[in-house]
């Protein structure tokens, strides 16, 4: 089934700034209804990974988070800068945020829309593996990050007791277990 677009009869942006922008639409259905206020927010894409170091572990990072007001336990990630492709953006991710480097080249695991209803942007899960720790963190100016390793079995449990609940970490985790229990 094929469904048809909606028409976009006007659209501005109510705000714009270098972490996003908020748009707001005048749409009309297909059926002839008209939406006035349909919010659009404009974000960059996304990378994140899981990153394997070479004694099996995950290495995670767990920060701070306002929109929520509390603190995950999640994969490495960010966006790509100036004309980055997506796995150079997820290396220096990974070197900024944890120190932890591969010789090896990072996987695809996969590309997917973060909530379509409502943002135009994508994350793309990759998996680093063979992982050793060769520098110091250099953060931003906006990030405190603190580094853990888990060994799989933990990664599993922490995210059965919903004490991992970030969804692209629980996502990017399930994408890596072909590729890391072959």
């Amino acid at each position: 089934m094929n469904l048809e677009h909606w028409k976009t009869i006007s659209s501005h942006y109510i705000y714009q700034s270098p972490f996003g922008n908020l748009r707001k639409d005048t749409c009309e259905l297909p059926n002839g209804q008209i939406i006035h206020d349909y919010y659009v927010n404009e974000y960059s894409d996304w990378v994140n990974a899981v990153v394997v170091t070479k004694k099996k572990e995950i290495v995670l990072v767990k920060q701070y988070r306002h929109g929520t007001q509390s603190s995950f336990l999640e994969v490495p990630a960010g966006k790509p800068e100036n004309n980055e492709t997506l796995a150079e953006a997820i290396v220096r991710e990974v070197k900024e945020e944890t120190g932890f480097v591969s010789n090896l080249p990072p996987i695809l695991l996969g590309e997917f829309y973060v909530n379509p209803a409502t943002q135009n942007n994508r994350v793309y899960s990759f998996l680093i593996t063979e992982a050793e720790l060769v520098a110091e963190q250099e953060l931003d100016d906006t990030e405190i990050i603190d580094v853990h390793t888990f060994d799989m079995k933990t990664m599993s449990r922490l995210i059965k007791t919903n004490e991992i609940n970030h969804l692209f970490t629980v996502n990017a985790f399930n994408l890596s277990k072909e590729f890391l229990m072959t």
